[in-house]
């Protein structure tokens, strides 16, 4: 026999809603909650008949369900209404379920009404169906990061003594582990170990509908780790994710059959990203690789499971979203190890070193600090998201370099605090002349991320040419690209006078930037970013005017030859150089080319930095510390000197001292307002990037949003142009029908009227034919009736004649004679004929008395063979069904028959006297064939009486319905035999 499967399902199917009153601005939710878990529906439209179509389920055993009947637990079901605006819930009403009304059967949902309802004038109901079903979920082998082997929860042929129910996990506070399995099994020590090291557009969790609270949101990432709710260091920033990686570890007492077992059964670690207590995306990550069957791999180094991961919003299918591409797909960067707890854990980061050296042809890596988190128990409660949906499977080749490089263990490594996100560029480059190109100063110093690279990106803007319009323009170039680390816009200067048909190079148009930051960001965002270079004409009596501007597309750099030079400490490095020219096109009115600009861009990439701090250039700071030294002391006045110069006394001194310390002072207070300035400006450079990365992260996924929809929209066009075909091809089918139908319409009119028409001429003919024999008739009756008045005369003269004729013979003895021998002959014939009737019906009677002994014979055979034994036993029950059911009738029919043969009797006895007396002959040959006239009426009598029993007999066989062995046809077996037996007594 099969066992039932112990993992059920609670499901609760919410369907609709009646009887709701219509609120427009609101929405309807109804929350389930059961054994301290609550889940609930997506939101729906407050409308009469909502229509929530939800199933809410629960996971529980069979002993819990059982614990739980016994307690009565109820699930109870609140409904809200929703005000998107604010986000208040107000409570409408609730609902209790029995749980003991749930079974394993499919049941019909039911309507319950809303107990405490709002609204009191309406009767709110919810169509809510609750049934248990067996939790047959399979694992999803095509989710994976790395090859992982199928789900495997048997026992091995070692610990075949072992229930796979026993291999549960326990807290040993004393010994700080955690055990898995029973004691006398658990030999081996082992660290179990989960890292969140980097997160990707995660901005595409956040749906269009979702309102975030209006203070800044935090974000993190919950997991349960062996019972260990594990939460990271909250976020702020979606776009760029800016958390340190953070590693969970837990020590585990088991064996590492024990611990394969133990993965198979728990085969999927599930991550959350939430926001509050609502979970925005989740994804799991497969734990069966860790230990494959028949692999001693642990026994030499730690194994892992690592990769990125993609996070898909819950209700995913229920929700009905769009697919979003790989490329904009939110992702999480995850390393899972298991290691025994006697390797050293350098010899872990020297493995992941070289796999990584492989993987990136040499590249070189540098270490991430990693937070460690050691966990020995529950440490916070436990966050209950809505439960995943199954993501597809990502693969390692999602992750960036610096993802992969930032799945890294330094376990000594101290944290230190967080470096700028890989998209904020990681100096402040200002624009440097062409003769000044190489100094450096001392400024302001910015951590640098260990996986940037060192670039120098450099513009020339060289010429403009070729201007379009009639009248010179006194013009000067300016552009602003902050992704280089600078909001502050670059300007050419002095202002320049182009005319047409010449060619002006502008002064002071070179300007190098040095910038660290991520290859692959770097060409993202020369992809989608282009510079934008506007073209001012500079005026003095007017205000400045905005001519045109030239769209420079960074990327082409790119796509540019690459050559190598070396740097100044002799590292290989890499520059790229692009030179084209480009149009300015008018900022206003029609998009006509006002002139052209050459330029030339050079990237020049210098290899991986390491963690160090690059300095801020500013040349106002070196102004200002040589003007803060204090000026020095002039020598006192020799004494000897009798006439003193005015320049050179004492009060003239002090005052041009206190003078220049003044012009020093206001000096320093402007180079003060001026990094204030350059602070604020910094400042809202980065605001303002951060709030373009939002926009367009949102443009992203509303394009990607649009795309699908212009999909779905081009697909119902083209249906709808094949509708609209097989609609006109339907309307001229119709058309034509139509005439079709009106054509035969005015030709069966056409045939009726002319089928009226000779219907009324024949009818006109048929009458007068009908006249005209109406006239002879006429005719004929009128001379009919005069030969009948003629007839009648005639008839009635003969009628006399015949009176007296009839008087004159009726008087003669002849005539009397005759009539008496006339009568005498009829009677005579009467007689003969009556002979004739009784020698016919005594032939008939001889013909039936030899049926019914052939009817006999046959009876008397069968019943011999087969029925005597059944005859016998039911002899007296056919007697008294005899007695019973044929007494009144018998008594009916005797007395009739009775009745009838002393008639026939008296009959016959008239006749035989009557031939005694005419025919001798006769007489003679009836007394040689019948003994007596009383003999002779008993035959016949049980002659009819044995007819009549046979036909009954036989009427009742042929029905069907009777056999030989019923009653009836028994007992009137019986009655013929007694018949029969009776006048073969009497013969």
């Amino acid at each position: 026999m099969v066992s039932k499967s112990d993992q059920l399902l609670i499901v609760v199917s919410i369907l609709e809603g009646r009887h709701f009153p219509k609120r427009p601005k609101h929405l309807l939710i109804v929350e389930a909650k059961f054994d301290g878990e609550q889940l609930a529906t997506d939101p729906v439209e407050h409308i009469d008949q909502p229509e929530f179509a939800t199933e809410l389920a629960w996971e529980i055993d069979r002993k819990a369900l059982h614990q739980h009947r016994l307690q009565r637990t109820p699930i109870k079901l609140q409904c809200f209404a929703l005000e998107p605006v604010s986000s208040a819930k107000e409570t409408i009403g609730y609902i209790v379920l029995d749980l003991r009304t749930a079974q394993e059967t499919k049941q019909a949902p039911k309507w319950y009404q809303l107990l405490s309802n709002k609204y009191t004038k309406f009767k709110t109901e919810i169509q809510i169906g609750i049934a248990l079903e067996t939790d047959t979920k399979a694992p999803m082998d095509s989710f994976k990061a790395k090859g992982a082997p199928p789900r495997d929860g048997k026992v091995p042929a070692s610990l075949s003594g072992l229930d796979p129910k026993d291999i549960v996990v326990v807290l040993n506070e004393e010994g700080g582990y955690h055990q898995i399995g029973p004691a006398e099994y658990c030999s081996d020590s082992f660290i179990m170990s989960v890292t969140i090291a980097f997160a990707t557009q995660l901005e595409q969790l956040i749906p269009c509908t979702m309102k975030l609270p209006e203070r800044q949101p935090e974000f993190f990432f919950y997991y349960s780790l062996l019972g260990n709710d594990v939460t990271n260091e909250p976020f702020n920033d979606l776009i760029n994710p800016n958390f340190e990686p953070e590693r969970a570890s837990v020590r585990i007492r088991s064996s590492i059959e024990i611990l394969r077992v133990y993965l198979a059964l728990q085969s999927k670690l599930q991550i959350h990203l939430c926001c509050g207590d609502q979970s925005l995306g989740s994804t799991e990550v497969p734990l069966t690789g860790l230990l494959k069957k028949g692999s001693t791999e642990i026994n030499q180094r730690p194994v892992t499971v690592e990769g990125a991961f993609i996070l898909d919003p819950p209700n995913r299918a229920k929700q009905k979203l769009a697919p979003i591409p790989v490329e904009l797909a939110p992702t999480v960067g995850v390393s899972v190890a298991l290691q025994r707890e006697g390797i050293d854990a350098q010899s872990l980061i020297e493995l992941k070193t070289q796999n990584e050296h492989e993987l990136q042809h040499s590249k070189k890596r540098v270490l991430t600090p990693i937070k460690e988190k050691t966990l020995t128990g529950p440490k916070s409660p436990r966050v209950s998201p809505v439960p995943p949906q199954n993501p597809s499977p990502p693969t390692k080749d999602d992750a960036t370099g610096s993802e992969v490089e930032s799945l890294q263990y330094d376990k000594d490594t101290k944290p230190n605090p967080k470096a700028v996100g890989p998209s904020v560029p990681a100096s402040v480059a200002q624009p440097v002349p062409a003769s000044h190109a190489s100094e450096t100063a001392s400024g302001q110093k910015i951590a640098v991320p260990a996986t940037s690279h060192h670039f120098c990106f450099s513009i020339d803007l060289r010429s403009i040419h070729d201007l379009e319009v009639g009248f010179p323009i006194n013009c000067i170039l300016r552009y602003s690209y902050p992704f280089f680390g600078s909001a502050a816009p670059i300007m050419t200067n002095p202002p320049i006078e182009v005319r047409k048909n010449m060619e002006v190079f502008l002064p002071q148009s070179y300007c190098a930037f040095d910038f660290a930051t991520l290859p692959h960001q770097l060409q993202d965002t020369f992809l989608r970013i282009p510079l934008l270079v506007e073209l001012w004409h500079k005026d003095k009596m007017s205000k400045d005017l905005l001519l045109g501007i030239a769209r420079i597309q960074l990327s082409n750099v790119l796509s540019s030859e690459k050559t190598r030079f070396l740097g100044s400490s002799g590292e290989q490095c890499w520059r790229q150089t692009y030179s084209e020219s480009v149009p300015f096109i008018a900022a206003q009115g029609s998009n006509n080319r006002i002139m052209d600009l050459s330029y030339t861009v050079t990237l020049e990439d210098y290899g991986l930095v390491k963690m160090r701090e690059i300095l801020v250039s500013d040349s106002s700071q070196g102004l200002s510390a040589v003007q803060q030294k204090p000026p020095s002391v002039p020598p006192a006045p020799c004494p000897s000197e009798v006439q003193t110069e005015p320049r050179e006394t004492l009060e003239y001194k002090a005052a041009l001292e206190l003078e220049m310390w003044k012009e020093m002072q206001e000096d320093i207070f402007e180079n003060q307002l001026k990094q204030k300035e350059l602070a604020h400006m910094q400042a809202l450079a980065e605001e303002w990037k951060k709030r373009d990365r939002e926009r367009e992260a949102l443009v992203k996924k509303k394009v990607a949003e649009y795309t699908v929809l212009e999909g779905k929209l081009q697909k119902t066009l083209i249906d709808l142009e094949k509708r609209e075909q097989q609609l006109v091809l339907a309307e001229s089918e119709v058309q034509r029908e139509r005439k079709e139908l009106k054509l035969e319409r005015e030709r069966n009119l056409q045939e009726l009227q002319d089928s009226i028409r000779r219907s009324k001429e024949d009818c006109v003919h048929q009458v007068e034919l009908e006249r005209l024999k109406m006239r002879q008739l006429e005719e004929d009756k009128l001379r009919l009736q005069q030969q009948l008045n003629d007839a009648e005369n005639k008839y009635k003269i003969l009628e006399k004649e015949f009176l007296q004729f009839k008087d004159q013979q009726s008087n003669k003895p002849e005539i009397r004679l005759q009539s008496e021998i006339n009568l005498l002959t009829l009677e005579k014939v009467e007689l003969e004929r009556k002979l004739e009737s009784a020698t016919k019906s005594k032939l008939h009677y001889k013909q039936q008395w030899g049926r019914a002994l052939k009817e006999l014979a046959r009876l008397k055979q069968r019943e011999q063979e087969s029925q005597m034994a059944h005859l016998k036993k039911q002899q007296e029950e056919l007697e008294q069904m005899r007695l019973r059911y044929l007494a009144a009738e018998e008594k009916d029919t005797v007395k009739t028959e009775r009745q009838e043969l002393l008639d026939i009797r008296n009959e016959l006895n008239r006749l035989r006297q009557q031939e005694q007396k005419q025919y001798q002959d006769s007489r003679e040959i009836a007394s040689g064939k019948l003994d007596s006239p009383r003999g002779n009426a008993l035959e016949e009598g049980l002659d009819d009486y044995l007819t009549r029993l046979i036909e009954e007999r036989d009427t009742l066989m042929r029905t069907g319905v009777y056999n030989h062995e019923d009653r009836i046809i028994s007992e009137l077996d019986r009655q013929i035999r007694e018949v029969l037996a009776k006048n073969n007594a009497s013969n």
